[in-house]
Parts: structure tokens; sequence; C-alpha cells
């Protein structure tokens, strides 16, 4: 496959029929909820649960999406979904890029970037990134190579 960078984590999707739109393609809340999975999968293989999370009182929410939806997925297409830590300022902040490639043709259908800050769960405020976050997620940033 031709990934935007080396070493991503991977998961798939298949696409299901309650996910198809009105136009027979993956509607776009089914790519957005799939962000979610697959961002979720890689904190758990990274060994960071949502136990944890609430444990520490501490989440990671969403402050932007950029999403570039670049080809259409149908109904049953196996898609492979690739995601890097690509910032992690150790404090506040974290970013994760994206890259969904069906598997029959190899053509990549979506790229994203996510970008994170650190809250406290009780009470949704920014607060500093636990040493558990800082430590797990600032050591698998995966640096974007610029040419």
């Amino acid at each position: 496959m031709s990934w935007l960078l080396p070493n991503p984590y991977l998961c798939q999707w298949q696409v299901l029929p309650q996910q198809i739109d009105h136009y027979q393609h993956a509607n776009n809340v089914a790519y957005v909820s799939q962000l979610e999975v697959t961002s979720w999968k890689h904190s758990n293989h990274l060994g960071l649960t949502i136990e944890q999370y609430k444990d520490l009182d501490r989440g990671l929410a969403i402050s932007r999406h950029e999403i570039n939806y670049l080809a259409a997925a149908h109904m049953n297409d196996l898609i492979d979904c690739a995601t890097w830590i690509i910032e992690c300022d150790k404090r506040l902040k974290l970013t994760r890029q994206f890259q969904f490639i069906r598997r029959s043709d190899q053509l990549t259908l979506l790229t994203a970037r996510t970008e994170f800050v650190c809250i406290a769960l009780s009470s949704g405020k920014p607060k500093r990134m636990p040493k558990e976050f800082s430590e797990v997620y600032g050591a698998n940033v995966q640096p974007v190579i610029n040419d």
C-alpha cells in the first residue's frame, strides 16, 4: 500500500448497509465515526483505555477536523484505516493523521487530520496532559516529512 507516512497503525472497516446514503455511497457520518474508531483502537493498542482516561479525569477532545473525501466507498467495501500521531506537545495538544485505502483497488478514499486538546473530563476545560498521556503519545509521534 502507498501510505502517506511509514509505520501506520492499521485497522479494517467493512462498509455496512446501514452506512449507505441516498447516493449509494458510505455516508460522511460513517467516515467520521470510523475516524473515532480508528483513534480509539490505536490508543488501546498503545495501552491507553477509556477506563484510564476516566481514572485520570482526562480526555482528548477534538478541536479541529480537516477531512478530504477523495473517492466514494460502497457497501461491503473493505477499507484499511491508517492513523499516525504526528504531533504531541506533551502538554495540551495532540494531532493525528489518517488515510483510508480501499483494499480491492488500493485507492485512497480519504485523508484527514484531527487536532485534539487535553481536557478534564469533569469540567470539559483544557488541562495539562497527565504523564501517562505525554509518555505514551509523545513516544509514538511519527514526524511528517516535508519535501
